[in-house]
């Protein structure tokens, strides 16, 4: 049997309603074994105090990976690092994760690129530097709106809807404009952001994907707008990698929810 650890022992540190949940869908499709602990948010909704034992920011996801010989594991924390690390070292039981960076006969070349590979790129970093900040935004927004006492409510939900107004809503549909028409020009036809074959990219973008899919996608004008995106949001979640990782949480938790 195959031993695709290369020796080596992983531990994910899962949070509940976190980007986390992404890092254990990457571990199952490259099938690696793994220790799994989880923790669950504070009543502020903030991360547990035990995580910066861990790390010194105290934020999920963070893994560790003990290799033999080595004289201390390696911390690694921010998804986009951590997932470009595992598929970098650990990529052999799913090497279509990451696409082929070169058309024939332009290796090494400027603009040799396949446009898979550039799409891959891209996404790598647009998922936690274009999209996910104006959905976090949103969620401390509604927290702005709802949280205060009962007499205060009217003053703060006015200022929620005027940021809303003004920046949010403009934002999050230049993204999920963006996304559809990427959707609608994918390499082959995708049906996946690359093309035809699932990406880390993709497994990197489920998180706000599947989150915006049950908070923005619901009505009726949003799902006319924004067809392929809600059928990509459920494809996602097809997929037996993240139906697998789903299933490991409730196993461990007893339930599981991608929202944010």
């Amino acid at each position: 049997m195959t031993d695709y650890n290369q020796g080596c022992k992983i531990t994910l540190y899962w949070l509940e309603q976190s980007r986390s949940h992404r890092i254990l869908w990457l571990l199952e499709e490259l099938k690696l074994k793994y220790e799994l602990k989880t923790f669950k948010r504070r009543a502020d909704k903030l991360a547990p105090a035990e995580l910066k034992e861990v790390h010194p920011l105290g934020k999920s996801p963070v893994i560790t990976i003990e290799a033999p010989g080595a004289s201390k594991p390696l911390v690694l924390a921010e998804s986009g690092a951590i997932v470009e690390y595992l598929v970098d070292h650990f990529g052999q039981a799913r090497p279509s994760l990451v696409p082929a960076r070169y058309r024939e006969g332009q290796e090494g070349k400027v603009g040799g690129e396949t446009e898979e590979w550039m799409r891959y790129r891209y996404f790598m970093h647009y998922v936690e530097g274009s999209l996910m900040p104006f959905l976090v935004m949103t969620l401390v927004n509604d927290t702005v709106r709802k949280s205060p006492p009962f007499f205060v409510r009217p003053i703060t939900s006015i200022v929620a809807s005027q940021v809303e107004a003004a920046f949010l809503t403009r934002n999050i549909d230049g993204n999920l404009n963006f996304l559809e028409d990427q959707l609608k020009t994918a390499p082959e036809g995708g049906p996946f952001l690359c093309g035809k074959e699932l990406t880390a990219a993709d497994i990197l973008i489920s998180f706000p994907i599947i989150a915006a899919s049950g908070r923005v996608l619901q009505d009726k004008k949003s799902k006319e707008k924004y067809p392929l995106l809600g059928a990509y949001a459920n494809r996602l979640q097809e997929v037996d990698g993240y139906k697998k990782a789903v299933a490991k949480i409730e196993e461990v938790e007893g339930s599981f929810s991608a929202s944010m």
